[in-house]
């Protein structure tokens, strides 16, 4: 296959699976990695938009490729593919300068 957003985003799925792996190993704290998926669940929640959080979904949840998932809603694959990268780079913003006010805050909290 020639889609190579498409391999990016396999890439980028087996270095975050590496890092969650690396990152249990080192962390046998499961109470703060439970902490922190609570904070990457509430984040997809409430700080990407319906749109990326649908797109996200298809790519990742459902491992649709772009171009499927273009056709299913009927846009540009370019739409696809920018609209996975905005989504992505809020995630990234969110849990890096977010992620430790949610694992400071009241950890029993519901997210």
């Amino acid at each position: 296959m020639s889609h190579t957003r498409y391999r990016k985003g396999r890439i980028h799925a087996a270095e975050m699976a590496c890092y969650t792996q690396q990152f249990n190993c080192e962390n046998t704290n499961t109470q703060t990695l439970d902490r922190t998926k609570a904070a990457l669940l509430k984040a997809i929640r409430e700080d990407v938009t319906d749109k990326q959080r649908e797109y996200l979904l298809r790519y990742y949840g459902q491992g649709k490729n772009m171009i499927e998932i273009s056709q299913e809603l009927g846009v540009d694959k370019s739409t696809v593919s920018r609209t996975i990268k905005r989504g992505e780079a809020r995630l990234r913003r969110c849990l890096r300068y977010g992620a430790k006010q949610f694992l400071v805050d009241d950890g029993d909290a519901a997210y």
